[in-house]
């Protein structure tokens, strides 16, 4: 799928993930705004690839809209938005009102604000790519943190529907959902690490390659480790043995003294 000149919004692209999509399509002659709240690491991305800074929140309502408004001004339209960021807040039930509160602003409200915003102008002319980037979790679940879990299934259900309301549009819905990759949010994981590591531990340039094969496709989702297509199945077809599975593990933790 060709990517050269169109007009790519990819979000939490200072560091890992992010950082990785934008450069691999820039790569490919995409023109790409790069957002970050850190903004010294969104300059830095930008000039590195030869893209443009837009540094800012992209969860809140006013941050979400003046990063639209930016990416347009700049690119003259936006083709594709790659909803990247992403936070992992709190431990078991012990997680706070406000952590709770946190997770879904920037891990379900981004991309439904993002989604207001770019679907109208998309139906309109008939195309757009909209790709959230979730997490194994969000089709699995989670050992240890509730709100990142939670969070991240409603990421997937959210662009669930989106692909379902629109795909007829030529608008295209994709899900990025990786087991563990070597980013700043694997590296503060601590002894949940093991449990992420379990199918190999990806670096951010596999996971923005597995991407980049993946726009070719369109298939809704993207599953840099490919096991987790089975572990999907075999959570839908037999639940209480996967759940089963997956207490053993909270159990295996907890004997560690982890949990």
């Amino acid at each position: 799928m060709p990517v050269r000149d169109q007009g790519v919004v990819v979000t939490g692209a200072g560091h890992g993930i992010g950082r990785a999509l934008a450069v691999r399509l820039a790569a490919e002659g995409a023109r790409v705004v790069v957002n970050d709240l850190d903004a010294d690491a969104a300059v830095q991305v930008a000039e590195e690839i030869g893209g443009h800074a837009a540094p800012g929140d992209a969860a809140g309502e006013q941050g979400v809209a003046a990063l639209v408004e930016a990416a347009r001004d700049h690119l003259g339209g936006i083709d594709m938005w790659f909803g990247n960021a992403g936070i992992e807040r709190g431990r078991g039930l012990g997680a706070g009102e406000e952590e709770w509160a946190a997770s879904h602003e920037v891990n379900v409200m981004a991309h439904v604000r993002a989604a207001r915003l770019l679907m109208p102008t998309w139906v309109s002319r008939g195309s757009g790519r909209f790709v959230v980037t979730a997490s194994a979790a969000g089709l699995l679940t989670a050992i240890g943190n509730p709100a990142y879990s939670v969070s991240k299934h409603a990421c997937v259900a959210f662009a669930e529907w989106l692909s379902a309301t629109y795909r007829h549009r030529g608008i295209v819905v994709q899900a990025i959902c990786p087991q563990g990759v070597r980013t700043r949010m694997f590296e503060n994981a601590g002894p949940l690490q093991e449990m992420l590591s379990h199918d190999g531990a990806l670096s951010p340039e596999d996971v923005a390659e597995a991407t980049w094969r993946a726009l070719h496709h369109d298939r809704f989702l993207v599953l840099p480790h490919p096991r987790v297509a089975d572990y999907y199945v075999h959570r839908a077809t037999d639940t209480d043995r996967w759940l089963n599975g997956m207490n053993r593990i909270q159990r295996q933790f907890e004997d560690q003294g982890v949990l």
